[in-house]
């Protein structure tokens, strides 16, 4: 019998998961968005000293791994399981970064919503029994991810007002059965959405609708009221996507007004960054919770936030056939980790 099944498609956690330490690693432009503070580390190099944008990406979550450690006081080594992906074709960000270490892996996709998802298996895997000290990790790259989904950057393609600009940066939070920090309280599986949008420059569109359902059913599943958060955050729908997903909520009787925040919008500084509609990628969730977010739960200054991993599910090959892209939206209940 699933006893903590709440609805649909929601679950709450018998013995709340401690999110007991984070990290965060993030790239030039990232360095100087308004976020830059609550990084741990941050690189003027977009190759991370390596020679391809794939293989920085493979470093910036090696590098996020063991910060992670060393925030821990753990070594790498005593991690019990790494869940992780990213946007590369078959996550080789992800893989890659573990080749040799010992440590189990379970590669997850999730697009954009990567992040979220794995925060909501190690939850599930740390909450039920089965491990003590799970990883949630994932990682985008800007150049990486505009030459497997666009166009490569020497082409020197204009950039529409609705495309996003993909975050360098990788995010690694370490799950515990025991310990201070913030907690998983409950989490709402998404499901996947299309309502037909082509545009693979218009990511926000494309998602949307996919966030909108996962938090009416968030509301619904466990009777709760977008009241009895703090802030309600979305992954990476941009400036666009955000203002779709207020009117979606004004349109269907759940006004998100006052509480929707999204980490596209502000992991950058769209008054003096040139990034279009904001931010997008794995990344851009990542490393705003695994710096900002978490951080301001750890101090008490939020109580409660419904983090909100959005995710286009898109691939270069379904975009050359003309195939409308999909969306889909975990969540995940986050409280502060003080009384």
């Amino acid at each position: 019998m699933a006893i903590h099944k709440r609805g649909r498609q929601s679950f709450v956690l018998p013995q709340l998961p401690v999110i007991r330490n984070w990290a965060s690693v993030a790239g030039k432009k990232e360095s100087e968005g308004p976020l830059a503070h609550t990084f741990d580390i941050t690189s003027q190099d977009t190759y991370f000293g390596e020679k391809t944008w794939e293989q920085a990406e493979k470093k910036m979550q090696q590098m996020a791994l063991h910060k992670l450690a060393e925030k821990a006081g753990m070594k790498k080594g005593e991690f019990e399981l790494v869940l992780s992906g990213d946007l590369l074709n078959q996550c080789i960000g992800s893989s890659f970064s573990l080749r040799n270490t010992g440590i189990p892996h379970l590669g997850l996709y999730g697009a954009c919503s990567t992040m979220t998802e794995s925060l909501l298996l190690a939850s599930v895997m740390v909450g039920g029994g089965f491990a003590d000290k799970v990883v949630a990790q994932t990682s985008s790259h800007f150049a990486s991810s505009e030459r497997q989904y666009r166009f490569p950057l020497g082409y020197g393609g204009q950039r529409t007002p609705t495309s996003q600009w993909t975050v360098t940066g990788s995010g690694a939070a370490l799950i515990c059965s025991s310990g201070t920090g913030p907690r998983i309280e409950c989490c709402t599986l998404g499901t996947v959405t299309d309502l037909g949008i082509k545009d693979a420059n218009n990511m926000g569109a494309a998602m949307a609708p996919a966030a909108f359902e996962t938090i009416r059913a968030h509301m619904q599943d466990l009777n709760r009221t977008p009241e009895d958060f703090d802030l309600i955050v979305t992954g990476d729908l941009g400036q666009l996507g955000k203002e779709l997903l207020l009117e979606l909520g004004r349109r269907n009787h759940l006004p998100l007004g006052g509480k929707l925040a999204d980490c596209g919008t502000l992991v950058f500084d769209n008054t003096t960054q040139d990034v279009h509609a904001g931010g997008s990628g794995c990344g851009c969730s990542a490393i705003t919770l695994c710096g900002y977010l978490l951080n301001q739960l750890n101090e008490g200054k939020l109580r409660r936030i419904l983090f909100c991993g959005t995710g286009a599910l898109l691939s270069p090959t379904s975009t050359q056939q003309g195939l409308p892209i999909p969306g889909v939206c975990h969540a995940v209940s986050i409280i502060t980790g003080r009384d």
